[in-house]
């Protein structure tokens, strides 16, 4: 199966408009201690094809970062634009209809459905958008499988599959109403060093196909697979490695 939004690796050369750009972006949450600041004035820019490793230690704000940039969570000042347009503009319920349309999200822990096969878990975002008719779903999650190599796993539960083929069945599922954004928090941090290269270079492969790829990771040494690397520290991007130097 190809790649659905562009023939070429040159699909990651970032286009004259970003897709996605975070203009004076802060966040803040409220604890019994007060307001505690997770973002702090954040801006940047991220290009169709653009694969970017969100690096920092726990607790600095990249998953918040991820998250203002998914549509999960709104900014406290500030604009996240994607594609053109303000994405927080939007009520809750249009922002949700967005995001399920333009945003894929792969979890840590994979999030899948435990009764459902592994078919049906990536059906899901198709049925909650009523993205196609429902007689092409199956055979869109079968080639989505098949993209990610876990095609012979379609009809297992994930309590049958390793810890990678989750992973790999949760990127599919990410994938299902071919988004804009792929964003994922820690995707490899449960994943043997192995198969954690696997599901980076299948992000790369993404990537190059035009999707935008935002990882949440701890890991260090991703020069050879990503365009750029974007450091943060207590909510502050402070610093980036810019995209003609990171691969």
């Amino acid at each position: 199966m190809k790649l659905s939004h562009a023939d070429s690796a040159d699909a990651r050369v970032v286009a004259t408009a970003p897709r996605v750009a975070l203009r004076h972006v802060s966040k803040n949450y409220s604890t019994p201690a007060g307001t505690c600041p997770a973002l702090r004035d954040v801006d940047l820019e991220v290009g169709a094809g653009e694969f970017v490793a969100i690096v920092g230690k726990s607790g600095s704000g990249k998953s918040t970062l991820l998250n203002v940039i998914g549509g999960i969570d709104r900014p406290s000042a500030g604009d996240v634009i994607v594609n053109g347009a303000s994405v927080h503009s939007e009520s809750e319920s249009a922002l949700a209809r967005w995001r399920g349309k333009n945003v894929g999200i792969v979890f840590q822990f994979f999030q899948l459905l435990p009764t459902l096969t592994t078919a049906e878990n990536v059906m899901l975002p198709m049925d909650f958008m009523n993205a196609r008719p429902p007689r092409q779903r199956r055979g869109r999650a079968l080639e989505l499988l098949d993209l990610v190599g876990i095609a012979d796993q379609a009809d297992k539960l994930p309590s049958a599959l390793s810890g990678g083929q989750q992973q790999r069945a949760a990127i599919a599922r990410a994938l299902a109403n071919d988004p804009l954004i792929v964003i994922a928090d820690e995707p490899t941090g449960n994943l043997d060093s192995a198969t954690a290269r696997d599901v980076l270079d299948l992000f790369r492969r993404l990537a190059d196909a035009g999707t935008t790829v935002l990882i949440a990771t701890h890991e260090r040494d991703l020069s050879d697979v990503i365009d750029r690397r974007v450091e943060i520290a207590d909510g502050t991007i402070v610093r980036q490695t810019p995209p003609e130097s990171a691969r």
